[in-house]
Formats: structure tokens, sequence, C-alpha cells
């Protein structure tokens, strides 16, 4: 299995974050935002990077804008761009608002799938969301998504039941518990 490292966003990446966008990945598993990052990435480099990360507010899919939640983000790179995990929380307990369904959120890009490196991903932010103060991390994962389920158990998800998925109707996310201890 190829090592993977968790680096910060920066100008020096963004040309590959730009490539994968290109080739169809889309950060957001809920919908393909792709063609708009792409856009806006193309447009000024540097504002993008900026508001992706550090923006005061966030849009939401179903176009209400909220305040962004304190977040530790990274690109996932085995020497070149394969996708983003974050962790992204409320200051002091476990608790998220209602339009967030997990604590951590991933995405690897298709070319570099079932490599193991969202296993990894995982297992490398979990000492981040301790350092944070959390014994343990809510994650989400759509019920016909098995390779995400997989990654969860894998770094000791336990089950929590599910919840209806917002943007497709006849479908769940499975919940899970995952301990950063």
């Amino acid at each position: 299995m190829t090592d993977i490292t968790l680096i910060h966003p920066s100008l020096d990446w963004l040309p590959s974050y730009a490539d994968a966008l290109a080739r169809g990945w889309s950060p957001n598993t809920d919908q393909d935002v792709s063609r708009e990052q792409l856009l806006q990435l193309r447009r000024n480099p540097e504002r993008f990077l900026h508001d992706l990360y550090n923006s005061p507010m966030v849009l939401l899919p179903d176009g209400r804008e909220v305040p962004r939640l304190p977040a530790r983000d990274f690109w996932i790179s085995d020497g070149e761009f394969c996708g983003r995990i974050g962790f992204r929380f409320q200051t002091g307990t476990e608790d998220l608002p209602v339009a967030i369904y997990g604590h951590i959120g991933y995405t690897v890009v298709p070319w570099k799938q079932r490599r193991g490196y969202a296993t990894q991903a995982l297992r490398m932010i979990l000492p981040v969301c301790r350092s944070e103060g959390f014994s343990r991390v809510l994650i989400t994962c759509d019920d016909d998504n098995e390779a995400s389920r997989k990654v969860i158990l894998a770094n000791g998800g336990v089950p929590a039941g599910f919840l209806p998925h917002n943007r497709r109707p006849g479908h769940a996310k499975l919940k899970f518990w995952v301990p950063t201890g």
C-alpha cells in the first residue's frame, strides 16, 4: 500500500486540484460542484482558495447561507492530489447543526480509489479530532456506499442508526461513531 500524507490546501497544489475538477471529480459527495468550482478557481485562484476554506459563511444545497463551522481541512496526497478530508465541529460539543450529517467528510478521486487512501486518511485525521477534545466523531455514508462503510468500520466505526437522505429520496445516511483514540 502506498503511503499518503495530509497536506494543507495551498496555491502550490491548486493546479492539481483544478486538474481533478476538470476530470470530473467533485469534492462534494452529495452534489457535483466540479464545474462551478473550476470556473471560480480559473477566475481568481487566490480568492477561490480563500473562500473555499476561510469564508465566514457556507452555501447549503438548499440555497441557504449559514455560518461556517470551525474545521480542519486537508488534501490527500501520494505525491499527487488524491482527494480531500475534513473535520468540522462545534467547539465543546459533539452536536452538529441539522444541515450537517457528520463531523468528517472525505472523497478520493476516482482514479486513486480502491488503494486504501480513504482508510489511511481517516486514520490520520482522528488524532486531529482528538486534539480538539473529541473522544469520538460521527461519520455518515450513503446506505449504498459499501466502500465508505468499509472505510469507517476499518477505523473502529460503531453503527449508530441512520437518517433520511435529504438529497436522495428513498435512501438513508448510515451513522457511525468512530473513536479518536
